[in-house]
């Protein structure tokens, strides 16, 4: 059955590589075997805790700062977010966005905005987490080696947050990006975003290296700068709770899954 999830899984993206090799979505159990039963071969174990409880624990936030899959959850997180459980968790969010969005009053006067995420929000970086080198966030992250598979411009959209972005553009709601990709990768995110469908937005905001705010500061900074400009924050989305915490968060916020990293 989880090949069937897979496989189905996999449909869902168009091809895209890694930063090992050219290696297409519907190979990816060829640089990442999923076991039928967790075996721990990286990150931290967690006695007395279950692998469900615990993905539950980190997306309420009640685990914080944690820095690395457990060990004995590796391949229960490889399963998730590879199987249908992850995309049908991710279409609720967005299903429920879409039909807030929906209820909004939109003036016409173009300053309605709806922040998004980058990394896990609007693309799926999979092909790169499912790596045996990353082991869906069970091995310790390396920047260099994530900033080189951002370059290539080949991350594929992850497809609830893709069609939120379709509906809310229909509604006459502009997107702004705010992410902590470093402003090195402005041009190849220009580039992936465009190439996976998200073809307008308002402004695209990135991170300096030098830049040593947290997450959390960088972006409720960046969305206070954006409301003294005058625009309207109707909506925010992303993966990491530092997305839509802090200041100016806007008049909903929506959490899509991720327990392969934690972001402060």
């Amino acid at each position: 059955m989880a090949i069937a999830f897979l496989f189905l899984y996999f449909l869902a993206f168009a091809a895209a590589t890694t930063s090992h090799a050219s290696i297409p979505l519907e190979d990816l159990k060829t640089i990442h075997p999923l076991r039928p039963t967790a075996t721990a071969t990286a990150g931290h174990p967690l006695p007395g805790i279950d692998c469900l409880s615990w993905r539950l624990a980190v997306e309420t936030d009640n685990i914080k700062n944690w820095d690395l899959v457990p060990a004995t959850c590796e391949n229960y997180v490889g399963h998730y977010m590879l199987g249908m459980q992850y995309r049908h968790d991710c279409d609720v969010v967005a299903d429920v966005a879409i039909k807030f969005a929906k209820t909004l009053r939109i003036p016409k006067d173009g300053r309605s905005i709806w922040v998004f995420d980058i990394d896990e929000t609007a693309f799926s970086n999979l092909p790169y987490y499912a790596g045996p080198d990353v082991a869906f966030g069970a091995k310790p992250y390396n920047a260099t080696s994530f900033d080189e598979y951002a370059a290539t411009a080949n991350v594929p959209a992850l497809p609830a947050s893709l069609r939120l972005y379709q509906n809310l553009v229909k509604l006459g709601i502009k997107a702004v990006f705010i992410t902590g990709s470093s402003t090195s990768l402005e041009k190849a995110r220009i580039i992936n975003l465009k190439r996976v469908g998200y073809y307008t937005w308002e402004k695209l905001v990135l991170k300096d290296s030098s830049d040593k705010r947290t997450s959390l500061v960088f972006k409720s900074e960046e969305r206070t700068k954006l409301v003294a400009q005058g625009y309207r924050i109707v909506g925010n989305i992303g993966d990491q709770w530092s997305d839509i915490l802090g200041n100016n968060t806007g008049s909903r916020t929506f959490k899509l899954p991720d327990p392969m990293y934690y972001v402060a």
